[in-house]
């Protein structure tokens, strides 16, 4: 237990000073000690959204991690907790409502802190485009995991033979998502279909340009030194897969409050977190010692990806994600460790 939280120091510093800044910004707010309380409390919310909808997110990272050199190992747990916490916390917020809104960026920040409502609003209004791209991208993710023929270990077989039987017929995965993309866009009303096709299209690409260039540069990494190891390719596509994982808790913070500072810092709690277990679990190698834990975060991808499309129809509310997230994620657990007593029983 106490190896464990070793792993946590960092994470349990930032979320005393996140909720100090939490329950500051409250005071300075509503000058009222409700008030402050209640920032308290919405921040802390904020931090156990961001680590129920990302655990999956950790599982994957540690996942790809292990395949990188330790080199680029520490860069993505340095360098990637910047661009996770600053970029997809507080930058990408911002520049949402710059393009959305048609205002410069120190206006988009002048709205954050002076007049949250309006600021709330126009995230709101790219919410149906954020969701698009965000399912796309992660469904591709999912699908390419489960239709791979050097797959050897199935959780669900009756379901993962199939897939890996498939990988052998080309662009598969791309007819898949594009059939539900064209499924969900006849659902829409014609006036946002062509925003929501643009936009699943867009994130249908980004997956397929990441994959493309992290192959190309860690194939050029291998032809200068021999036995190298996946290194910016890896990089690349790990933060396109954190930023994609970051659609969908950035957007629903906005349902607990219009403060983006506030948001920031709780995501930002939350995302310390998340880099914390992915440490863990590379360096303990948890993933091999349960042998399905990755099975189940797939397949939470892939149901988190089905319901950013349906976001995009009716309002599901991100406890809703989280739960069915952690609820897959729980029953491959229990699943890996019924196994490793039959293992050793035999």
């Amino acid at each position: 237990m106490t190896a464990s939280l070793h792993y946590f120091r960092w994470a349990f510093l930032v979320t005393f000073l996140g909720l100090v800044l939490a329950a500051l910004l409250g005071w300075a707010a509503t000058d009222s000690l409700a008030g402050m309380f209640s920032f308290l409390m919405i921040g802390t919310v904020l931090a156990v959204l961001e680590i129920s909808l990302s655990f999956d997110n950790a599982i994957v990272n540690a996942n790809i991690l292990r395949g990188m050199s330790a080199l680029w190992q520490k860069r993505f747990l340095t360098w990637g907790i910047l661009i996770a916490v600053f970029g997809m916390r507080i930058i990408f917020p911002l520049l949402i409502v710059v393009v959305a809104a048609h205002v410069s960026p120190i206006e988009a920040v002048r709205l954050a802190a002076l007049d949250p409502d309006e600021y709330s609003h126009i995230i709101g209004s790219a919410h149906l485009s954020i969701a698009a791209f965000g399912g796309s991208f992660l469904m591709m993710v999912a699908l390419n995991y489960f239709v791979d023929e050097a797959k050897e270990v199935d959780w669900i077989r009756s379901v993962e033979c199939q897939l890996r039987r498939c990988a052998n017929i080309r662009g598969l995965e791309v007819a898949f998502v594009l059939g539900t993309m064209m499924l969900f866009a006849s659902l829409l009303p014609g006036v946002t279909r062509d925003d929501f096709l643009f936009a699943s299209a867009g994130g249908l690409l980004t997956f397929l340009l990441v994959e493309a260039i992290g192959h190309v540069l860690d194939r050029r990494r291998m032809m200068l030194t021999a036995g190298a190891q996946a290194g910016l390719g890896a990089f690349l596509y790990l933060e396109v897969l954190d930023a994609s994982f970051s659609f969908d808790g950035v957007i629903g913070a906005f349902a607990l409050t219009h403060n983006l500072f506030l948001i920031a810092i709780g995501l930002g709690i939350g995302a310390m977190y998340v880099r914390s277990m992915t440490i863990m679990l590379v360096e303990r190698k948890t993933l091999a010692q349960f042998r399905y834990l990755e099975h189940g975060a797939f397949y939470s991808i892939l149901v988190l990806s089905v319901i950013m499309f349906a976001q995009t129809l009716w309002a599901i509310p991100e406890m809703v994600t989280g739960l069915i997230g952690a609820g897959l994620i729980g029953l491959a657990l229990l699943s890996s460790i019924r196994h490793n007593r039959l293992e050793t029983r035999a």
